[in-house]
């Protein structure tokens, strides 16, 4: 909010040779209640509002004029009030403008910024004018504005600025890292796989599985059996490993390696109980 925009805006307008220049007409201020009397100065180009206008905290500021390009009414690309403090801080309020030329705004207190609420001095408000093309814009005071507080209100100081600069040091503080169950829970749940073994071997007896082929099976395909059966028996290890000790990192190239050995040898034992199944031993 420290640059100008008055002056950027003119600097734009200005930059190549006008012939001609934006202006208005019909301009006048009124500072009042919507219900009750209203104060209204009128303006031109030339000759701005003498006294400060008062503006109370219940007050609405309201500027009309009519908008011209040399001496034809016409609505230009952009029309601001700007209110100003001492500082130089400003606050920009964009007009609501009309095809015919005809400009206006509204302001209350809520709409101004605290630090301009809360100037000891009046507010200067310029009107802005600058559009495309060759004419000239127009920025220059055209009244002054003392804003009146409510003496019941508390006064209310302004957020401090952002500044950028070193800041305190953050510690980070990680979760701890996950514990397994107390042993006894892990033995009580390994002791409840345990017992359905037995079961695994009723329901196996009752699909009418035996153990008659086992020793063709070790005699026809010795090394992808024992391997495939090897590979499985590892693989539990693996899992109780990282259930213990091992961290995710240290299992999943162990799992990979048995799992491609699982899949070879599988495919082969699988193979060769196939051949017996079309053979029609099985």
């Amino acid at each position: 909010m420290r640059f100008s925009i008055a002056s950027s805006l003119l600097l734009l307008a200005s930059a190549a040779s006008a012939a001609s220049s934006w202006g208005f007409s019909d301009a006048k201020v009124s500072v009042g209640t919507k219900s009750g009397d209203q104060a209204t100065e009128k303006f031109t180009t030339t000759d701005r509002v003498k006294n400060a206008v008062a503006f109370g905290h219940k007050d609405t500021l309201k500027l009309s004029l009519t908008l011209k390009e040399g001496s034809k009414a016409k609505r230009p690309h952009q029309a601001f009030l700007v209110l100003k403090e001492s500082s130089g801080l400003e606050a920009p309020f964009p007009l609501t403008l009309k095809a015919t030329g005809a400009g206006a705004v509204e302001i209350t207190h809520k709409d101004i910024p605290i630090q301009l609420l809360q100037s000891e001095t009046p507010l200067e408000a310029s009107l802005v004018i600058g559009s495309f093309g060759t004419s000239a814009g127009y920025a220059s005071p055209v009244f002054d504005i003392d804003v009146v507080l409510d003496p019941n209100a508390p006064v209310v100081k302004p957020a401090p600025a952002i500044r950028y600069g070193k800041l305190n040091e953050i510690h980070h503080i990680f979760k701890p890292d996950a514990k397994s169950p107390p042993k006894v829970i892990s033995a009580f749940f390994a002791l409840a796989v345990l017992a359905t073994i037995p079961a695994v071997f009723v329901g196996w007896a009752m699909l009418g599985g035996n153990v008659d082929h086992l020793q063709k099976a070790l005699s026809t395909a010795p090394v992808s059996h024992a391997v495939f059966f090897g590979s499985i028996m590892a693989m539990e290890g693996v899992f109780f490993l990282y259930y213990t000790t091992w961290k995710l990192l240290d299992t999943l190239p162990f799992m990979l390696a048995i799992g491609g050995v699982a899949f070879l040898s599988g495919t082969k034992a699988l193979g060769e109980v196939q051949s017996r199944r079309l053979a029609g031993e099985r």
